[in-house]
Parts: C-alpha cells; structure tokens; sequence
C-alpha cells in the first residue's frame, strides 16, 4: 500500500477527493482495482471509500457502525447542522449577487472582486453578507465590507468547498464537496424530517 500511503493519510485527515481539488488523485481513485486494495486495507480501521451519488467526490465512511463510530457521527453530524444554514445562505447569495439562474455547481468560478462591488453596490446584499458574517461558522470581527467577504471565502476554503489555484490571484474554484453538502442537506430533509429548506426564492438549490 506504499502507493497509496499519501493518498490515504489525506482521507483519514478528512479530506474530501474531487477532480478540482485534484485531479490525479480522483483520477486514482476511480479505479475499481484502487479501490479494492484501498478498502482491504481500510477494513482493520473500521474505514471504506465511498463517493457521492454521482461519484464526483470520493472521501471516507465507516465499515460499521460500533460505539466509537456512532459517537464520532453525532459530534460530526452536529457540527454539519450548525453550518447549514450560513452555507446554504452564501450559496443563495452567491447566486443572487451574480446573477446566475441557477446555483453554483462544481468547477464553477467566483471572481472574489467582481463578487465584493456586486455587493457593494446592493443595499439588500450587503445587509445579508454583514448577518452571514457574523455567524459563529464564520465569525467575523470587522465592519469593513471586504473584509467580511474575503474571511468567508478564506473559510470556505479551509472548509474545502473552494479552491484557489493561484495565493496572489483573487480568484476560487467551486469543489465537489458542494455536492456531497446538498447530499447531507437531502438525507436531513428526506430521513430526519428536519425543517431544512432547500428551494431558494429564484432557482432551487437541490
């Protein structure tokens, strides 16, 4: 498994494995033989690779659901519900500020300038993005509009939904871990009859 060492040290980090975010790796793990071997070595860690329905993005589960693992799922699960509602909220804005018909989907570009004067220029906007900001997922301590803005996309970032290629180009790519959130948004609605709403005022999300 010395092949694959890098590969599964990042998704028993919890990293979530997309063609965005790389494209070699997802690539790799496409593979069925891969996924073999990656899976028998998984299996003594209580570990399996699994994907999304589309297979868009790859990340880990659990083999069974003991003890440790149900506990670790309700911490996670409750971590998951706190960030659903800023999430889906910067999904809706993003799709307002720029215009789109529909909402951002994966491989997606947001021009982080573009996105701060659409704001600016919007009264109704940016009284929203000021709200959004101070949630605790994101936790803004500034007034200052830009600021604001660019600590939720440096977030989202870390959080792995965006991807900036370029450190001194202001400019983010859309990752598939979206996909795998409107998954987790679905299964919340459908399963745990929670009152998440998934259709925004212009296009629906999911």
């Amino acid at each position: 498994m010395i092949q694959h060492g890098a590969l599964l040290e990042r998704l028993l980090s919890g990293d979530f494995i997309c063609q965005i975010t790389d494209s070699d790796a997802y690539r790799h793990l496409s593979n069925e033989q891969t996924q073999e071997e990656m899976n028998h070595y998984l299996r003594p860690l209580n570990r399996r690779l699994v994907s999304n329905d589309d297979n868009s993005v790859y990340f880990l589960a659990y083999h069974e659901l003991n003890t440790t693992a149900r506990e670790h799922l309700s911490n996670q699960f409750s971590q998951t519900i706190q960030s659903l509602l800023p999430l889906l909220e910067w999904l809706q804005l993003v799709q307002e500020t720029l215009g789109r018909d529909s909402a951002i989907t994966a491989g997606d570009t947001i021009k982080l300038q573009e996105f701060i004067l659409r704001t600016e220029d919007n009264q109704s906007l940016r009284h929203r993005l000021q709200q959004l900001a101070a949630d605790r997922f994101f936790n803004s301590q500034s007034e200052a509009l830009d600021s604001q803005i660019k600590l939720i996309f440096r977030r989202l970032k870390e959080h792995g939904y965006l991807l900036q290629p370029h450190a001194d180009r202001q400019y983010y790519i859309v990752t598939a871990k979206i996909d795998y959130l409107i998954d987790v948004i679905r299964f919340i609605r459908d399963e745990e009859h929670l009152p998440v709403e998934d259709t925004p005022t212009q296009e629906p999300l999911i």
